[in-house]
């Protein structure tokens, strides 16, 4: 028992702070969750609250400080490790003197945990308070993971009085040495694709390397949404000696935030190959890496290390999460965008949650809104959306851009320039104006609403932390801007952290009824969508690669359903949708078959 998680489920990176102090909140319950470090600047507003707030010693790191990016991150992960680490030994400390904590404790377990078993059988004995307990809850109890996200885009090269600052000043780079340096035992996950310079840079780090022992004190997770990018950036990153103990599937279109869609892979037959495949992924990478440890005279592991298989993406109940750990024998499931509304895990303001709490399945959609030109979740009526809507009322466009995180267009400026800022669309819409005389009115209505569609996510996304602290929010108005997966739509109520849980163990259900379809479903229904969309966004003349790509995006899809098909027909799950689901395939199917794709050029 001592080394497995309390938990099956674990709560994934949420915007830029929707879980900046989350495993404050949850990590005592053994909760594991994750961070987002690129931004230093909520980081630093983050730990001088808690700095207050729990009377600690850590002090302030103006942006004058040398290093000042990665010594914030490192000083906020090294201060969130005490309040965590001092939250669970009181925690332990009630669970052994108060029936009623431990009972909600028991509670709170997943109903195939020895632990759950060992706790209930101590509550059954009438002097429960015996030493045996406390013996019993310091060996095998532990606190949930305090993970990080680096999104490895994100690395925009700084400057200092219009110098360039070595790459390891980029803000990726400053946020992975803050992790490195802290004290944490715990993991990084590195998502939205390979890059390369960073990864090579994790090289310089003794921890993320194993010890004598073949421990690893901190440990890589990568986001991935298919097998074969697994397998490369694996074995990338096994030839400099690191292991990946963690691969972490997210849904390409079912999640919130950036939507990295996949050329109409879905997620059970993804799934299905890293079933099939994990032993092919480890023996591959415990070779690669044992060559690269012994060539860096490192200690080399005689057994594979530990490698995990995680899942996440539009989850949203006990038997969508049973049957992804049975049926694929994950290790965890993450469920994200559900847990924006528990006021005790995540950080939301009282009016985001209430937007988010009355929305329909028609306010969630994939917008243009993000400045790295991906997908982006979202849902209608933000008062970002309120303000900026406002602001083109009176001919006014794009942000201040006071952050910056996101200047990585070179178009204008070696230094780099964000989509969404004033700076950017202002430029962008001269060069419009100038084209207006050649265009059609739908042309120049459509060219203009892809420029000034983009919003400042650096600031919008930590707005809603700083309302519910009532931190004060300097700068031009911005609001709020949230990422939540569509899934959330079906979800009407806030619940409490036990509520959220039990719902996800099967022992209660907070869904308000049954209307919800399947998740491998809903995640289908969106891939068709986006390929309808693909093509008829598509006004330019058809070339041969688009066709190619689009006919494999239908192929895939089709091979998805027919998977689906013979899945469904054979499992236990499922069973109340033992009708519905098979007439649902059996409509894509038929919708993707009628799909037209463009021949080339026409």
């Amino acid at each position: 028992m001592k080394n497995k998680p309390l938990h099956n489920f674990h709560i994934p990176v949420m915007g830029l702070a929707y879980t900046i102090d989350s495993p404050i909140r949850v990590a005592h319950y053994g909760i594991s969750s994750v961070i987002s470090i690129i931004d230093d600047e909520i980081i630093e507003k983050m730990k001088d609250f808690y700095n207050k707030k729990f009377s600690l010693d850590y002090r302030s790191i103006s942006h004058k400080t040398d290093d000042y990016r990665a010594k914030r991150i490192t000083d906020y992960l090294d201060m969130m490790d005490d309040i965590v680490n001092e939250k669970f030994e009181a925690f332990k400390q009630e669970l052994s003197k108060n029936k009623e904590v431990l009972k909600n404790f028991i509670a709170m377990l997943p109903n195939t945990s020895d632990l759950k078993n060992g706790l209930q059988s101590f509550l059954n004995q009438k002097d429960y308070l015996s030493s045996s307990i406390k013996h019993f809850i310091e060996t095998n109890l532990k606190p949930g993971g305090i993970d990080v996200n680096i999104m490895t885009k994100v690395d925009k090269d700084n400057f200092r009085k219009n110098e360039q600052l070595p790459v390891i000043y980029n803000d990726a780079h400053a946020s992975l040495r803050g992790f490195a340096k802290s004290k944490l035992s715990s993991s990084m996950v590195l998502s939205a694709g390979m890059n390369p310079r960073l990864y090579s840079y994790i090289e310089e780090f003794d921890d993320f390397f194993p010890d004598q022992n073949g421990i690893l004190k901190k440990k890589i997770i990568l986001k991935v949404s298919d097998f074969r990018s697994a397998m490369i950036q694996g074995n990338f990153l096994a030839k400099k000696g690191l292991w990946i103990s963690e691969y972490r599937i997210e849904s390409g279109l079912n999640c919130g935030g950036h939507a990295f869609a996949t050329e109409g892979l879905l997620l059970g037959p993804i799934m299905e190959e890293f079933k099939q495949k994990k032993n092919e992924l480890i023996q591959s990478a415990h070779t690669i890496m044992n060559n690269a440890l012994e060539q860096k005279g490192k200690y080399i592991v005689v057994q594979p290390l530990e490698m995990k298989i995680t899942v996440q993406g539009g989850v949203g109940t006990s038997e969508e999460h049973e049957f992804l750990l049975e049926n694929y024998n994950v290790d965890s499931v993450g469920w994200g965008s559900p847990f924006l509304l528990v006021p005790e895990a995540t950080s939301v303001d009282k009016a985001t949650r209430e937007l988010l709490l009355k929305s329909k399945e028609e306010d969630f959609y994939l917008s243009n809104i993000s400045p790295l030109g991906v997908p982006f979740n979202t849902v209608r009526g933000t008062s970002n959306q309120l303000l900026k809507d406002k602001k083109e009322g009176n001919k006014k466009y794009g942000s201040s851009c006071p952050k910056k995180l996101l200047a990585l267009s070179k178009e204008y400026s070696p230094k780099g320039i964000c989509t969404a800022s004033k700076k950017y669309q202002d430029i962008k819409l001269d060069e419009l104006q100038m084209e207006k005389k050649t265009l059609t009115t739908d042309e120049f209505n459509k060219r203009k609403t892809e420029i000034t569609d983009k919003a400042c996510l650096c600031v919008g996304l930590v707005n809603s932390a700083y309302l519910e602290q009532n931190i004060e929010i300097k700068g031009e108005k911005q609001g709020v801007v949230i990422c939540p997966g569509p899934n959330l739509a079906y979800f009407n109520k806030e619940v409490s952290l036990l509520e959220m849980v039990q719902h996800i163990y099967g022992n209660s259900n907070i869904l308000p009824d049954n209307r919800r379809p399947n998740m491998f479903i809903n995640e289908l229904k969106m891939y068709v969508d986006h390929l309808k969309k693909e093509i008829a966004d598509s006004s330019v003349v058809t070339t041969h690669s688009q066709t190619k790509k689009w006919n494999s995006f239908k192929k895939n899809i089709l091979d998805g359903i027919t998977y689906y098909e013979d899945l469904f027909s054979t499992s236990i799950f499922f069973r109340d949708k033992k009708e519905a689901i098979p007439l649902q395939l059996q409509k894509y199917k038929m919708m993707v078959s009628e799909i037209e794709i463009p021949q080339v050029g026409k």
